[in-house]
C-alpha cells in the first residue's frame, strides 16, 4: 500500500513580535502565536472561518512556515482522505463553527494528524495561553486569518477538480435515468389523479340519481343515459362493470402490486404514529392566522384537504411549495411555524402520492435547500427535518428522489439530493440529541438498505468493484460517521441499525470501507455480545475485513 509523508507547517502569526512584546502586553513571555496546517499529498490543509481550505504548500499569505515538523507517514488513500475532509467541512469544521479561542486551526491540525498517523501535534501549540487570545491581539489575529483564507480555496473545490470525476457518459446516463423516472412517475400519478376525479364525479352523480328517484322525481336526460349504462351487465356483448366499481378494482390491483414491491425490499424505519397530524395542522393554522394573503390561505385549505380530508395530491395546486417556502423561510414567522410545517410534511411523506409534491420542487429546491442548512437551525427544526427525511423512505418513489445526483448551486456550493440526504443523516447521528441520533440512525439504515441498481448496462458504467455508484459516493462519508458514533456506546436499537448499515457499506464499497474500519476503528467485533442480531451483523462485517 502506498505511503505518504505527513508534515506540520508551523507559522508565527505575530512574525516574532510575540516574543518581544508579550511581557508588556500580557505579563509573560511567549515564543509565538501559532498557526498550523497539515501538508500531505502535495497540498496544504488548514481551517478558518470559511471552513476547511487547501492550497499549494507554502503559498498562503504567511508564505514559508517558521518551521516544518514531520508528523509521520500515512497509508490512508487520497480519495478516503478527501471524503473525510468533506465530512468534517460539513459538520465539525464547517466555517460557522470556527472560534479563534476554542475551535481553531490548531484543533483541526490535531484531528487530521490523529486521523492520518494516530499522532498528536506538539503540546506547546495546543497549549497556546488563553491570555493571548483574550488580549488586544485577538482582533489582529482575526485579520491575519482572513488574509490566509483569501489565498486558499474550499476543499470541496479540490475534490470536484482532482478526484472522482465522473465521466460525461455517466452524468448523462444518470440524468436520463432521473428524467425517465420523473416522467414515468408523473404520468402514473396523473393517471391516478384522473381516475380519482372520475370516481368521485361518478359517485356524486350516482348520489344525485338516487336522491331524485327516491323523491319520485324525473331523471334529466344526461343522468338517464349514465344510469342505464351503469346498471347494465353487458355492453355490445361484453361483460361491463359499473365505471366506479371497475376503477375501484383496478386501484386495488395496483395497490397490491405496490405492496408486493415494498415487501420485497428491506423494510425502512419510519415514524408513523409519532405525530397527530390533525393536532399539528390545527396548531399551525393558529400560528399563521391573520398572516397569510388570499393565495396562501387557499394553500392552507389545500393542505387540509390533502392531510385531514385524505384527498389525493391533486388537491394541491402547482404553487403549493411556494407557500411551504414562505412558511419555512419567512424570518418574521416563529420557529414553531417551521417545526409544525415540517411535522405535517413528515406525515405527508408517508402518502403514496407524495412524489408529485416533491417533483414540484425540481426547480427551486425549497425543501432540500432548507434541509441543507440543518446545522444552522434550532434543535426542534433539526428534529423535524430528520423526521421528514426518515419518513420519505416509506415509498419507493420518494426514497429514489432522495438519492437523485443531479446538482444545483446553493450558497455558492454545488449540492444534490443525495448530498443533502447524507448531510442530514451524518449531522443527526453525530448530534448530542438522543432524538436526532435515533432519527439519524434510521436515515442511514434506510439509505444503506435502499435497493441497488440491477441493470447490467447501467452497472457497466460504475467504477470497478462498485455495486452502486450512488452508494459508493457516500458510503465512505457515512462509514466515518458510523465509526465515530460507535465510540459513544449507542443503545442496542441504534447500534443494530448502524451495524446493519455498515454491513451493507462493506458490500457496496468493497475496498475503501473495509480499509477505513481497519485503520480508524473501533473494531466491530468489540460489540460482540450486545445481542444476537448485532452479533450476526458483526460476523458479516468481519468476513469482509479479512
Amino acid at each position: 500500500m502506498d505511503t505518504n509523508k505527513v508534515e506540520l507547517y508551523i507559522y508565527d502569526l505575530s512574525k516574532g513580535m510575540a516574543a518581544a512584546f508579550s511581557p508588556m502586553l500580557i505579563g509573560k513571555r511567549i515564543q509565538g502565536i501559532w498557526h498550523t496546517s497539515i501538508v500531505v499529498y502535495n497540498r496544504e490543509y488548514f481551517f478558518g472561518s470559511k471552513g476547511v481550505e487547501s492550497c499549494n504548500p507554502g503559498t498562503t499569505a504567511l508564505e514559508r512556515p517558521l518551521r516544518v515538523e514531520v508528523i509521520g507517514e500515512t497509508q490512508v488513500p487520497y480519495s478516503v482522505f478527501i471524503d473525510y475532509l468533506n465530512g468534517l467541512s460539513e459538520t465539525t469544521y464547517a466555517g460557522c463553527t470556527y472560534n479563534l479561542l476554542h475551535h481553531n486551526c490548531n484543533n483541526f491540525s490535531e484531528e487530521i494528524a490523529q486521523f492520518l498517523c494516530g499522532t498528536s501535534i506538539p503540546k506547546y501549540i495546543l497549549d497556546l495561553p488563553n491570555e493571548v487570545l483574550n488580549s488586544n491581539l485577538a482582533a489582529n489575529l482575526l485579520s491575519l486569518v482572513t488574509q490566509l483564507e483569501n489565498s486558499a480555496r474550499p476543499i470541496r473545490e479540490e475534490q470536484s477538480n482532482n478526484i472522482k470525476e465522473p465521466s460525461p457518459d455517466f452524468d448523462q446516463l444518470n440524468s436520463q435515468i432521473e428524467e425517465a423516472r420523473y416522467n414515468s412517475l408523473l404520468l402514473e400519478e396523473r393517471r391516478k389523479t384522473l381516475k380519482e376525479k372520475l370516481i368521485r364525479k361518478e359517485k356524486k352523480r350516482e348520489k344525485k340519481r338516487k336522491k331524485i328517484l327516491e323523491s319520485g322525481g324525473e331523471l334529466p336526460p344526461e343522468l338517464k343515459e349514465d344510469f342505464a349504462m351503469a346498471d347494465t351487465d353487458t355492453v355490445n356483448g361484453q361483460s361491463q362493470l359499473p365505471s366506479d366499481e371497475a376503477f375501484a378494482l383496478e386501484e386495488e390491483e395496483e395497490r397490491r402490486e405496490e405492496e408486493a414491491k415494498k415487501k420485497a425490499r428491506e423494510p425502512p424505519i419510519v415514524y408513523k404514529d409519532i405525530i397527530d397530524v390533525k393536532v399539528e395542522f390545527d396548531a399551525l393554522v393558529a400560528l399563521i392566522d391573520g398572516k397569510l394573503n388570499p393565495e396562501e390561505q387557499r394553500a392552507t385549505e389545500e393542505l387540509q384537504q390533502y392531510m385531514i380530508g385524505d384527498e389525493g395530491s391533486w388537491a394541491l395546486s402547482d404553487g403549493f411549495l411556494d407557500f411551504v417556502g414562505r412558511l419555512l423561510n419567512d424570518t418574521q414567522l416563529s420557529v414553531d411555524v417551521r417545526v409544525k410545517t415540517l411535522n405535517v410534511l413528515a406525515m405527508a411523506a408517508l402518502k403514496d402520492d407524495v412524489i408529485l409534491v416533491l417533483h414540484q420542487d425540481r426547480k427551486d429546491h425549497i425543501l432540500m435547500n432548507y434541509a441543507f442548512e440543518i446545522d444552522r437551525l434550532s434543535i426542534q427544526e433539526q428534529e423535524a427535518i430528520a423526521l421528514f427525511m426518515a419518513n420519505m423512505f416509506e415509498n419507493l418513489s420518494s426514497s429514489e428522489w432522495l438519492l437523485y445526483i443531479s446538482e444545483w448551486t446553493y450558497n455558492n456550493q454545488q449540492t444534490s439530493n443525495i448530498r443533502v440526504t447524507t448531510k442530514v443523516a451524518v449531522h443527526s447521528l453525530l448530534s448530542d440529541s438522543p432524538i436526532l441520533q435515533d432519527r439519524g440512525a434510521a436515515i442511514i439504515h434506510n439509505l444503506a438498505c435502499k435497493e441497488k441498481f440491477r441493470n447490467f448496462r447501467i452497472r457497466q458504467r460504475f467504477p470497478k468493484g462498485s455495486l452502486s455508484k450512488v452508494f459508493d459516493d457516500v458510503a465512505v462519508e457515512l462509514t466515518m460517521a458510523l465509526l465515530q458514533y460507535f465510540n459513544s456506546k449507542p443503545p442496542e436499537e441504534q447500534l443494530y441499525r448502524c451495524m446493519k448499515a455498515l454491513a451493507k457499506f462493506v458490500q457496496v464499497s468493497t475496498q475503501e470501507v473495509p480499509q477505513l474500519i481497519q485503520m480508524i476503528g473501533p473494531d466491530p467485533r468489540s460489540f460482540k455480545g450486545v445481542s444476537d442480531r448485532v452479533d450476526s451483523l458483526v460476523d458479516q462485517i468481519a468476513l469482509k475485513l479479512r
